[in-house]
């Protein structure tokens, strides 16, 4: 049987979530792609708590394409910034499922250069 590309992606994501956890020290970084826009989250997994959020359709951004690398770059700066200013700079890396190229990889390198290590 073969699987539909959402399919693998959740199949990808559950063996994933097997693994990664969220403290409040160290959330996990959770991202979200869809088509047209990239959503990401920090999440303390102990408390169920979304600690900071950014996505391609946050108005602060104002971006003229949502589904491109340089748009997954910025969120990743903006939710950087927000994490570093919460006090949080080490984070658990949850790539969603997806494979880790593309928007996904930028987002990653974005936040990274803007002060997280993960």
């Amino acid at each position: 049987m073969k699987l539909t590309r959402t399919q693998s992606i959740q199949r990808r994501h559950r063996r994933i979530r097997r693994k990664v956890r969220g403290t409040s020290e160290r959330p996990r970084l959770a991202v979200f792609r869809s088509n047209q826009h990239i959503y990401v989250q920090a999440i303390d997994d102990t408390r169920d708590h979304t600690l900071a959020a950014a996505s391609t359709v946050d108005k602060e951004l104002q971006l003229d394409s949502t589904a491109t690398c340089d748009a997954a770059a910025k969120v990743g700066e903006l939710v950087a910034k927000r994490l570093v200013a919460a006090g949080i700079d080490k984070v658990v890396f949850d790539r969603g499922g997806n494979l880790y190229h593309g928007r996904v990889k930028a987002l990653a390198d974005a936040a990274r250069e803007a002060g997280l290590n993960f």
